[in-house]
């Protein structure tokens, strides 16, 4: 510590009032002990501590005022003073409060001079508040945990879609989509194409024959255009016949195929491919829900983790039903999901959630794709993620991101689409936070939206709000 080079001079001798005013302002907290360590005066200089409950500390031994854990820290900040008879240095102190909250503070002391005999023996502690150093500790730590269990949940994810990659019974490649270079392969798409994808620099019209080298690359241009395109038959140069499915997905700011490749000499029974049949056990046992519905939206086939979900007994009670019977905040949510998937053939992310039969509700992202099989068919995956640790406060409520995903929809889907879709859902969300700010009083949240209680009651009926059989607006 460098201290003054000429105090008396500078500073000159200060009386008591003075002096106190000095050490009141230098810190939040200020404490005179004796030698006994008992806190004979204390002032405190900032407005935000509890003045009331800090005055609670006269006359009681330092050691009592603190949490237990920072006891050995006041017997080394007041042992080393009269050691040293000088200054300790700093140490974080939490003083307990009433009602077992505590106070952290960081604490320094300093002996009094020997030379003043109304002084002598007293030792004087100086405490920081620490409160928003904790605090941005505190997010910092929560912070850094939330990042560790989003790294492994996405190592986990990747790991089980690495598997489903490689255990898929239909050849698989993964291309550049300004390039048409291969990236990635999986296991029978190197038996399908053979030695040619070893070789550097291979494309994939390459391995067809002029006439069809020609259509497989209308198709890659095509799909690249708009984001779809029909599957496609070409003869190998071997004259192997191929049915190629391509779909276009963005990953880290770039573009990319995903080329699915059926021998159409070789196509078998589902049950006859042990490939296949690994990969429908495994989709059954995710802990993810994964529905397959048609082209409206019926659910077709539906794992244990939806059932689970949606609190449904067995996957019969779902077969035939709309999903959007458990799948969306609104009425439109669905649809909005199918819109883009026939737009651009796969949805990722999409926040909304999922209505179970019993009741429940659960926050969730779906994921989703389009098939073009025979007959086509839509693949949704869900996934619960209400228990992810949230930073915004209690009862406040987000827009779902569907809103803002409608706009990925202008110029592939007309303008009316868009702005019915999207009145729809901006009027359910403003007729459920009317009824939710009047606790369900129909007439007031009637007036409250400047409708008639009829056409309040047609709005509710139109997107399945409240209980109508019984009416009750007092």
């Amino acid at each position: 510590m460098k201290l003054f080079d000429a105090p008396a001079r500078t500073i000159g001798a200060l009386d008591a009032d003075t002096a106190s005013t000095v050490l009141a302002s230098a810190a939040d907290v200020a404490l005179v002990l004796d030698d006994d360590g008992i806190i004979r005066d204390l002032a405190v200089g900032s407005d935000d501590l509890p003045v009331d409950e800090c005055r609670q500390w006269l006359g009681k031994p330092w050691l009592q005022t603190v949490a237990i854990d920072s006891r050995q820290k006041v017997e080394e900040l007041l042992g080393r003073v009269t050691a040293a008879a000088g200054t300790a240095r700093w140490r974080h102190v939490n003083q307990a409060l009433a009602g077992g909250e505590e106070l952290p503070l960081l604490y320094a002391t300093v002996r009094l001079g020997e030379g003043d005999e109304a002084a002598s023996g007293r030792t004087i502690a100086f405490g920081r508040d620490l409160r928003g150093h904790v605090g941005l500790q505190q997010r910092l730590l929560k912070a850094q945990q939330t990042m560790e269990r989003d790294y492994w949940r996405l190592r986990h994810m990747e790991t089980r879609y690495r598997l489903l990659f490689q255990v898929a019974s239909e050849a698989v490649l993964i291309l550049d989509a300004a390039t048409l270079r291969l990236e990635e392969a999986n296991p029978e798409a190197a038996r399908l194409f053979g030695e040619a994808l070893r070789r550097p620099g291979w494309l994939l019209p390459e391995s067809f024959d002029a006439e069809n080298a020609t259509t497989v690359q209308a198709v890659l241009a095509a799909v690249r255009a708009t984001g779809r395109a029909d599957n496609v038959r070409a003869h190998m140069t071997d004259r192997r016949e191929l049915l190629l499915s391509v779909s276009l997905f963005r990953q880290e700011k770039s573009s990319h195929f995903l080329v699915r490749a059926t021998p159409v000499t070789a196509a078998q029974p589902m049950a006859d491919e042990p490939g296949r049949q690994m990969l429908l056990r495994v989709l059954e046992s995710a802990p993810d829900a994964f529905v397959v519905t048609d082209p409206e939206g019926r659910v077709i086939t539906a794992n244990r983790a939806f059932c689970d979900l949606a609190q449904l007994s067995a996957e019969e009670q779902a077969r035939g039903q709309s999903l959007g019977g458990w799948l969306g905040r609104t009425g439109v949510e669905l649809g909005v999901l199918i819109s883009n998937l026939r737009s651009s053939g796969a949805v990722r992310l999409f926040a909304t959630q999922v209505r179970g039969a019993l009741g429940s509700a659960a926050e969730v992202e779906v994921s989703a794709v389009s098939v073009a099989s025979a007959p086509p068919v839509l693949g949704f995956t869900i996934r619960d993620v209400g228990r992810r640790l949230s930073e915004s406060a209690h009862g406040a409520r987000d827009l779902p991101r569907s809103v803002g995903q409608m706009t990925e929809l202008v110029g592939r889907v007309p303008l009316k689409e868009i702005v019915r879709d999207t009145t729809d859902m901006i009027e359910q969300l403003c007729i459920e936070a009317a009824l939710q700010l009047t606790n369900d009083n129909r007439a007031s949240a009637a007036e409250m939206l400047g409708l008639s209680r009829q056409s309040l009651y047609v709005k509710m009926r139109r997107y399945d709000l409240g209980d109508l059989v019984g009416d009750h607006d007092e």
